[in-house]
């Protein structure tokens, strides 16, 4: 598919709450060129808290917490302007941007049912229903609204076209992983660390080797340590600073490897999951077991810490062509310097990095990338990896929402 409009550098915003519910990532960039030639530069990246009611209910309704539909159309509108509002707060002092890629708050996530596995995949449903053959996948936080509180064109919903075509609609990062990260002769593994793990392992550049890029969602990320750093602390405690709790304890090897027998882990690639495999029931289930083994709260983090480092192990020796020359993380995991440190440890022969080190923000990549979706979307680019998605084509990513704010403003 052919470009549809001209390259030319453009103003994008990104924007982005993954699924820790830490707050609104938000990338001011100025994007040129289409895809090899892509440049992006970040002018401007700021993180913006949730309020702190909102959040507490985007989390009930991500663990399942029963609303009506008038509640879900009030979050929907809540969480659109929050984002809306850090999209005008990250424009201020620097020239207005003419596009917003807003990825949205996941609040659902179901993969599609797995060929081979048929219904073996119901852990991501809690209703006894069969599974549909598409996916699903809900994002809130809807891109009208945003087009019209900031007056500027929107994309967003970038997950359904991927899903509606078979796709797991996940993970959409890794097309832009490759035109931004990849190495001439390194074959390198792209790890995002955010509530959920996922990895793109970009092959070097040559020949085919856009088709020959693998990615997934790894498993937990921040999501457990998250949860247990709350119920551990009464809720003194939203997240683990730099790893430091978790640095004061001892790992439980054995169980670890209990939890690396989860049936996910081993469900081949392409996959996807969420909290609503990885969340609150999970962590109790972890509890229990730890209760076998008399952890403390250090050592307890120090175990959840290491099954998601052990985790995204497992996934490169097992699912991999091949392994990588080096690892880039990025995401909120990438500051957590005991995980980073267990990586380390877990893959001696390979360096661990961050995508800071190799010129691209490790804290806002996901929201540059939304960003460079919603830029491609314009210009008629597809925005999936079929080899990531496990979709039957590329697709154009995104809804547009053209923005008519100027036009209300004039008339008043």
């Amino acid at each position: 598919m052919h470009p549809t409009q001209e390259a030319v550098p453009t103003r994008v915003i990104g924007l982005i709450s993954g699924t820790s519910v830490d707050g609104i990532d938000a990338a001011l960039v100025e994007i040129s060129g289409t895809e090899l030639d892509i440049k992006v530069e970040l002018l401007a990246g700021v993180t913006y808290p949730y309020p702190a009611e909102l959040r507490e209910r985007i989390l009930a309704v991500g663990a399942g917490v029963a609303i009506s539909m008038a509640e879900l159309a009030e979050i929907d509108d809540a969480i659109a302007q929050v984002f809306a509002q850090a999209a005008q707060n990250i424009q201020i002092s620097h020239q207005p941007a003419t596009l917003i890629g807003s990825h949205g708050q996941t609040v659902y996530h179901r993969p599609p049912m797995d060929r081979e596995m048929g219904k073996k995949t119901t852990p991501y449903s809690l209703l006894p229903t069969p599974h549909s053959p598409l996916g699903y996948s809900l994002q809130l936080g809807r891109g009208a609204l945003i087009a019209h509180l900031t007056g500027i064109t929107t994309v967003s919903n970038f997950r359904v076209a991927d899903i509606d075509i078979g796709g797991h609609g996940a993970p959409l990062v890794p097309r832009v992983d490759a035109y931004l990260l990849s190495h001439p002769q390194e074959g390198r593994c792209i790890q995002n660390i955010g509530g959920i793990g996922n990895v793109a392992y970009i092959p070097p550049q040559n020949g085919d080797w856009l088709s020959k890029i693998r990615a997934w969602d790894t498993g937990p990320g921040n999501s457990l340590l998250d949860l247990a750093v709350e119920h551990l602390s009464a809720g003194a405690k939203t997240y683990d600073e730099d790893g430091n709790w978790a640095a004061s304890g001892t790992p439980c090897h054995p169980l670890v490897e209990q939890w690396l027998n989860q049936d996910y882990f081993h469900l081949p690639p392409p996959k996807s999951t969420g909290r609503e495999l990885f969340g609150v029931t999970y962590l109790h289930q972890c509890l229990k077991d730890a209760q076998a083994y008399q952890l403390n709260a250090a050592d307890l983090l120090a175990t959840l810490t290491e099954l998601t480092a052990a985790s995204i192990v497992h996934s490169y020796r097992t699912f991999l062509p091949e392994m990588p020359q080096r690892v880039l993380l990025c995401g909120g995991g990438s500051r957590n310097l005991y995980l980073k440190r267990r990586l380390e440890l877990l893959l001696p022969s390979i360096p661990v990095l961050t995508t800071d080190e190799v010129g691209l923000s490790a804290d806002f990549k996901e929201a540059i990338a939304f960003a460079v979706l919603a830029y491609w979307r314009l210009l008629g680019i597809p925005g999936n990896l079929p080899t990531a998605t496990g979709a039957p084509q590329e697709v154009l990513l995104g809804e547009i929402h053209q923005s008519h704010y100027s036009v209300l403003r004039h008339e008043q």
